[in-house]
């Protein structure tokens, strides 16, 4: 395989690999829409927004936040999240502003994150991505609430002799958050190995590839079923955090 086939081929495993975390995103927002944990839903996408923060750095990370970020804002404005939907038609601005503001610079930041501790240890990399996706998605919108939508917050859902700040840090991002940043941190090694994989994949130098016959055809399929089975695992750890998270919503129902 002579490189500038062996490029094209990167390039297109590199956008499968997109297309099926971005794919992965919108299922996951969709279903986590039901979840809900006082008055927001549980972010189960900040999962494969870390991954792909590792993955495809910065950019990556902003793009998949970014579709999070819209589906959450789509669900105000079509009124299906009625949280969200009662601050965009008192602040839409507002409201736009957090929704796809927290959502992508979580992922840019765990982008930058994974960027910079790799070298040092994926491990640990990994660990500290996972955690800070959570972590400034969940900032970002108690600042966006104290800054941008709090008159309406106050008015329709602070309760009586709570604070602000008490409703949004506890009230409503509290479980949310612990939840969020457990199931990250709980699926952290998981996505550690999925770097290892497919990041091998991508980077494997054409020397090492056998360039003749079957081998070469081998090689070539191995590509492309290797992070469709990462991926697989990395499926099947999500479905067995959200039936956790399904037990954990009905108790607090």
């Amino acid at each position: 395989m002579n490189a500038t086939s062996k490029s094209t081929r990167a390039k297109l495993v590199q956008m499968v690999q997109m297309a099926i975390l971005a794919a992965l995103v919108i299922v996951l927002q969709l279903i986590g829409s039901f979840i809900h944990i006082g008055p927001t839903s549980v972010s189960l996408v900040l999962i494969p927004i870390a991954l792909g923060a590792m993955l495809f750095g910065p950019v990556g990370g902003g793009v998949l936040g970014f579709i999070f970020g819209l589906m959450t804002l789509m669900a105000g404005v079509t009124g299906t999240d009625v949280f969200t939907s009662i601050l965009f038609n008192a602040h839409p601005l507002g409201t736009i502003t957090i929704c796809l503001g927290k959502a992508t610079l979580a992922g840019v930041a765990g982008g930058f994150v994974f960027k910079w501790l790799k070298h040092y240890n994926s491990l640990i990399a990994s660990f500290a991505t996972a955690a800070i996706v959570p972590i400034v998605n969940t900032g970002l919108f108690i600042l966006g609430g104290l800054t941008l939508v709090a008159d309406t917050l106050k008015a329709n859902f602070v309760g009586e002799g709570d604070t602000l700040i008490y409703f949004l840090a506890i009230g409503c991002a509290g479980l949310n958050f612990v939840a969020e940043f457990g199931f990250n941190l709980v699926l952290a090694p998981v996505l550690n190995r999925l770097i290892i994989i497919l990041t091998t994949k991508m980077h494997h130098s054409p020397e090492a590839q056998s360039t003749e016959g079957q081998n070469a055809t081998d090689s070539e399929e191995s590509d492309l079923v290797n992070p469709y089975l990462a991926y697989g695992l990395l499926a099947a750890e999500v479905i067995l955090i959200l039936i956790i998270a399904l037990i954990v919503a009905r108790h607090h129902g």
